[in-house]
């Protein structure tokens, strides 16, 4: 999977929402089923302007149909507001993999091992990306698992 890039701009920050909060197995909401979904909720809004929100062309909604679009995708309003969108954006890249059926299945797999059968797998997997020529973690390390061993 590829790095998440700089998010900066609302239509880019509503893109990578369109983009990754999607239930599995289907494709991105359509513009009416967002538009319907705010409206439900007592915010008037058109999926012709959500359309436009995201394509760029309107950059300037209110603070109600931010709220709305927040609620929608289940984000926080800053989201869109605050320039750093960081772990925000760290923690959309983690529901796209757990997406992929193969992930979420090592990460079940793996949720009860001790911090040393974890730091195995860590390293497999840091192995296999590099056989296939994947960048390795941004920092080169991660933290180490929170919590005592489970099973050893």
């Amino acid at each position: 999977m590829s790095e998440p890039k700089a998010v900066s701009s609302l239509a880019d920050r509503l893109d990578r929402l369109f983009r990754t909060m999607h239930p599995a197995g289907r494709a991105e909401y359509t513009y009416e089923e967002v538009a319907a979904a705010i409206r439900e909720s007592g915010t008037m809004i058109s999926h012709t302007y959500v359309w436009q929100l995201r394509k760029g062309m309107r950059d300037n909604p209110t603070m109600r149909h931010l709220e709305g679009l927040a609620r929608f995708f289940g984000v926080p309003t800053s989201y869109f507001l605050d320039e750093d969108t960081a772990e925000i954006d760290a923690q959309l890249q983690l529901l796209a993999a757990l997406r992929e059926a193969p992930v979420r299945t090592i990460a079940l797999r793996a949720a009860d091992l001790s911090p040393a059968g974890l730091a195995a797998i860590q390293a497999m997997v840091e192995h296999a990306r590099s056989l296939e020529g994947l960048p390795g973690l941004p920092n080169g390390d991660v933290d180490a698992p929170e919590g005592p061993g489970r099973n050893g």
